[in-house]
């Protein structure tokens, strides 16, 4: 069976069961189905603010999660090659890994205010992600190619290149398309709490507090669908660094 058929059949399945529970549970303000998330997505992607609000997010996180994704790279290619630098920045990375994402909202809107708080968390969530994963690709080079590297006596420049960049690769791409994820869970979970204007999470919070469960799960499929988007345009434009596959 063709895999987008498959696909779309579980796709399919997935709705009729989430549409039977809400027939069953005949609770609106609990449960709704999925033609009632449709009509409020409707009745919202025609206003201009829609639009406005899922650009303000997008922006935002992404910034977050950009400014983290190449800040992780270069601290973790400098920590690969700097046993000191990777001990002096281990005790902070591991704080970023170990502090709840609430702890640092509560932080970051007492040090910046609601309006930038989702770029802030982003990149606190990003950064250990995107660095560890560089870490551990900067000790994946086997030694008969650095060896190699230093009998022909290839520049630093080159031999990142040509010996450690394909090395890494594969480890900072699988790091990004969690990373990625991640940003968008914690952004828009600090954007509930900060209610930053114009954000996806000040309508996740105004529909929690009219109890507008269609609207709640509305802007719930919009952020799946951005995030899921964004994430494979990301990805598609990352891979063209892809030193192997251009090779091939």
């Amino acid at each position: 069976m063709n895999k987008k058929v498959k696909t779309g059949i579980i796709a399919a399945v997935w709705i009729l069961i989430w549409q039977l529970a809400a027939w069953v549970m005949d609770q609106p303000i609990v449960l709704v189905g999925p033609a009632d998330v449709c009509r409020a997505l409707a009745e919202q992607i025609w206003q201009q603010e829609f639009w406005v609000t899922v650009l303000n997010s997008s922006i935002r996180i992404c910034g977050g999660f950009l400014a983290a994704f190449l800040a992780g790279i270069f601290a973790g290619i400098t920590a690969g090659r700097f046993r000191l630098f990777a001990e002096f920045l281990e005790p902070a990375v591991t704080v970023l890994q170990s502090v709840p994402v609430a702890s640092f909202v509560i932080l970051a809107l007492l040090w910046i205010g609601s309006e930038n708080l989702s770029v802030l968390i982003s990149f606190f969530v990003v950064f250990p992600i995107i660095y560890r994963n560089t870490l551990q690709g900067m000790a994946a080079p086997s030694s008969e190619f650095l060896e190699m590297a230093q009998v022909y006596r290839l520049g630093a420049g080159k031999k990142f290149c040509y010996i450690y960049w394909p090395a890494l690769f594969p480890y900072v791409s699988a790091g990004a398309k969690t990373a990625f994820a991640m940003a968008w869970k914690s952004g828009v979970a600090a954007e509930v709490i900060g209610v930053p204007a114009s954000s996806i999470g000040e309508k996740l919070y105004l529909a929690k507090i009219y109890l507008s469960t269609a609207e709640l799960f509305a802007w719930t499929l919009v952020l799946i669908l951005v995030s899921k988007l964004l994430e494979s345009v990301f990805l598609r434009i990352f891979a063209l660094l892809d030193i192997r596959r251009r090779r091939g």
